[in-house]
């Protein structure tokens, strides 16, 4: 039906140009030449679902204003404005008048800005106007359906990047918009109140199964909410079918599986049994018969040999679905209509509740911010801060949480689809506050990032891992479909990577705080996001380099520090340096500009924050070196081939050294210059006197109040820890290659006590005190705490990381 109506319009369009532009020669726009138009489909002709007896929704859209050509005599000439309306008459003649053969299609242009009180025919300037003056939010879910139909050589993408840059941003906001709920119940309650009363006194009519509950529309309004809400985060959403974007809310993991497909499996039924109603007598209509015969007849054509039986199957379907719905949209605004009630001057009670928390929120009543909100969105603060309040004196929440709310809320207040989504979403009110209470660095990054709370709606979603995979080929779709609209600008792709990883950065710190993973599984979870990130941006930036001369570049990216030993925390820097193995004569300067364009890529701040601060220092010759190196360049800096070569730190840096990125052979290369650092001759003697020295130089840079321990510096620390474990592989490795492998201090220092380098129960002692020490800071860095108290705990942590330092660099060191 959607192509039948797709081809007749095309017609129409053909007829109406030919005989408009023998009157008045063709419409003109900007260089003389023939002005756009495209006929736009909506509802389900824009969503391919047309029914047997649909009208079709229709808007006219033209590109310019301005005049005809008019005829060869200077005759004829009218403005743009009146020639396309001429075109909507007459394709209305063309289709919609009755004649003795019938109608082709009746055609319904209420939809239209201004509705049936607007021109027939709008221009891209006013529609733009329209757009950000007078429309409306329920006007967003018939735009989101809006596809060009005709004519058709207007149909393709290429030809509409005007109109997709005008609708776009007007149906998807920037930001979760939660506020368009309200909208959404109010369009739905006039739905169902135009139903009762379209059945009031006529139980015939009662039986709708598009608009009674648990029907069809339902169904759409439940899709459209959430492609509305999350379509500008996620624009894999931005698709028209309703069966489609039900598929597309599972991958996007925005609806369980389970639940998508039993919706699925209603709109099927709906519809068929919507198609069958329609065929009874070709009309508009979508009420099930009361004519028993006609009811069996519907049964039997979809399989049932029973009525019975089919209004039993009807009914499971409408109750799942209404359920579905009251889910999504339960009445969870106030009472009173909004605009029809006064907003209450009496603030929540404040009785018994701490004097820290009353102060903050008395100051934020007093905020010009506050005052200046529209008075649905001062509703939902109040009604926020009461359930707050509420939950503090009943001892749900902590003080320092509910004051940290506080704060939090008075930064978003001009982001009122925040306050909209929290009220809609009490469970991620609660779960918000116990972050908040957490630790200061999760309150400052969701101040920072505030769309990332909507990550606390899914249960399911925090019990589960990060999964490289999954995050690279959901991104690589969202780039897929941006490119498709031309919609995959610089800056487009910056905010996606960006929002693709605080969201996820965001679930695993919340996974964190709720104890369902472990620091080294926090650590492992934020590595691999950190390495799937560089691939992705490496790839995205060498596809928009201009001297790109292969398909994909001969450069690998070498990560050091944190990142090479898969200990990243949150907010770390990554330690990387790049290295090339191409013969092009030009490779050094293309491969300087990807990789400046890759650290730009990281580290630039866009509205939607940044992603990775970038440190290169590691690279041969450090700040002075060339930024990206030839292999055969890194392989004799670092084997101390020539006069130019690496330091002693260096190759301890070596030691947590690892390829995250490149080809197999690139990567083997460096894992061979790798392995021969480590297994290289050296004198141990020498070496322990450069890493003792090197160690004493950090000690004084970083002085520590006596009565203080800080977990990283202080001796007995965390950095004691890791040079006794480069020394020991450093100077080992040549023969005990079992200690080549980078997998982390525990495991290395296990490794070198079964070898006997260090005696038992020793190695196993400071790998437990490696693992509190770490697990200390990792609590320290989320409340951004600096050195702590000098307890029991810590000093015997300390005391067994400094007998292994003693044993190793020690007067009686092993080597002595």
């Amino acid at each position: 039906m959607t192509a039948l109506a797709e081809w007749a319009l095309d017609v129409a369009c053909t007829k109406a140009f030919e005989d408009l532009d023998s009157l008045h020669g063709a419409p003109l726009g900007g260089s003389q030449i023939r002005s756009a138009f495209w006929v736009l489909g909506m509802g389900k002709l824009g969503g391919r679902e047309l029914n047997v007896s649909s009208d079709i929704d229709l808007i006219y859209v033209y590109a310019d204003d301005g005049l005809t050509a008019g005829l060869t005599d200077g005759r004829g000439r009218i403005s743009n404005q009146e020639y396309f309306s001429k075109v909507a008459r007459s394709i209305q003649a063309i289709l919609g008048e009755v004649t003795d053969h019938g109608f082709v299609f009746r055609l319904d242009l209420a939809l239209r800005p201004n509705g049936n009180s607007g021109p027939p025919a709008i221009s891209l300037d006013a529609l733009e106007e329209y757009f950000q003056v007078q429309g409306r939010e329920w006007e967003r879910f018939a735009w989101l359906k809006a596809r060009v139909v005709a004519p058709a050589m207007a149909v393709e993408p290429s030809a509409t990047p005007q109109l997709r840059q005008l609708i776009v941003p007007f149906v998807f906001r920037r930001y979760l918009d939660y506020n368009i709920f309200d909208a959404l119940r109010v369009l739905h309650g006039q739905i169902r109140d135009h139903a009762a009363k379209r059945s009031a006194g006529r139980p015939d009519r009662a039986n709708d199964v598009k608009l009674s509950r648990g029907g069809i529309r339902e169904i759409e309004f439940i899709v459209q909410c959430l492609q509305v809400v999350r379509g500008g985060q996620y624009p894999e959403l931005r698709t028209r079918p309703t069966q489609n974007t039900l598929l597309r809310l599972i991958s996007a993991r925005l609806m369980t599986e389970p639940t998508a497909r039993a919706l699925s499996a209603a709109y099927e039924f709906l519809r068929m049994a919507e198609h069958r109603i329609q065929y009874l007598d070709d009309q508009q209509t979508h009420i099930l018969p009361t004519d028993d015969d006609d009811l069996a007849w519907v049964a039997r054509s979809m399989g049932f040999s029973m009525t019975s039986a089919f209004l039993v199957r009807l009914d499971q379907h409408r109750e799942l679905v209404s359920q579905e719905f009251d889910s999504l949209l339960g009445q969870t605004a106030p009472s009173c209509k909004l605009g029809s009630c006064k907003v209450q001057q009496d603030r929540p009670a404040q009785r018994a509740l701490p004097v820290a928390y009353q102060q903050r929120v008395a100051g934020l009543w007093t905020q010009p911010r506050t005052q200046n909100l529209r008075e649905a969105s001062l509703m939902r603060l109040q009604k926020l801060m009461a359930q707050t309040s509420s939950w503090l004196e009943q001892n749900q929440v902590t003080e320092i949480a509910a004051v940290r709310f506080t704060d939090w809320v008075e930064t978003l207040l001009r982001r009122e689809s925040y306050l909209a989504l929290l009220v809609e979403r009490p469970t991620i009110h609660r779960r918000l506050l116990q972050m908040l209470g957490a630790a200061r660095w999760p309150a400052r990054y969701m101040q920072q990032h505030p769309g990332v709370i909507d990550e606390l709606a899914s249960q399911q979603q925090l019990l589960e891992r990060f999964n490289s995979a999954d995050f690279e080929r959901d991104l690589l779709r969202r780039h897929e479909i941006l490119q498709k609209g031309g919609e995959d600008g610089e800056e487009a792709l910056l905010n996606l990577l960006r929002r693709a990883h605080h969201a996820e950065t965001f679930r695993t710190l919340a996974r964190d705080v709720e104890g369902q993973i472990t620091v080294e599984q926090v650590a492992d979870d934020l590595t691999l996001l950190a390495e799937a990130v560089l691939k992705i941006c490496t790839g995205w930036c060498w596809a928009r380099l201009k001297t790109r001369h292969q398909a994909t570049p001969s450069m690998a990216v070498i990560a050091y520090g944190k990142l090479g030993g898969k200990e990243l925390g949150y907010g770390s820097d990554l330690d990387i340096v790049f290295v090339y193995d191409d013969d092009h004569p030009s490779a050094g300067e293309i491969y300087a500009a990807l990789a400046r364009k890759l650290i730009n890529w990281l580290t630039v701040k866009t509205g939607e924050g940044d992603l990775y601060e970038i440190d290169t220092a590691l690279r041969p010759n450090g700040s002075a070196g060339m930024l990206v190196t030839t292999i055969n360049s890194f392989e004799a800096y670092q084997l101390q081939r020539g006069n130019n070569s690496a330091w002693a730190w260096e190759h301890q840096a070596m030691t947590r050294a690892r390829c995250v990125m490149g080809d197999a052979g690139i990567v083997a290369r460096i894992e061979k210059i790798r392995h021969d650092v480590l297994c290289a001759s050296r004198d141990p003697i020498a070496l322990a006197q450069e890493i003792v020295t090197m160690r004493e130089r950090m000690r004084k840079a970083h002085t520590v109040p006596a009565h203080m321990f800080d977990l990283k510096q202080s001796e007995g620390g965390m950095i004691d820890v890791e040079f006794a474990v480069q020394f020991l592989v450093l100077s080992q490795s040549r023969n005990y290659p079992n200690l080549i492998a980078n997998v982390g201090n525990i495991a290395l220092l296990q490794c070198a006590q079964d070898n006997n380098l260090i005696p038992a129960p020793m190695g196993m002692q400071v790998a437990q005190a490696y693992r509190a020490l770490r697990a200390a800071q990792h609590v320290a860095r989320l409340d951004e705490a600096g050195p702590t108290e000098a307890t029991a705990e810590l000093a015997k942590h300390a005391q067994n990381v400094l007998a292994l330092w003693n044993h190793l660099f020690g007067p009686r060191n092993i080597y002595n």
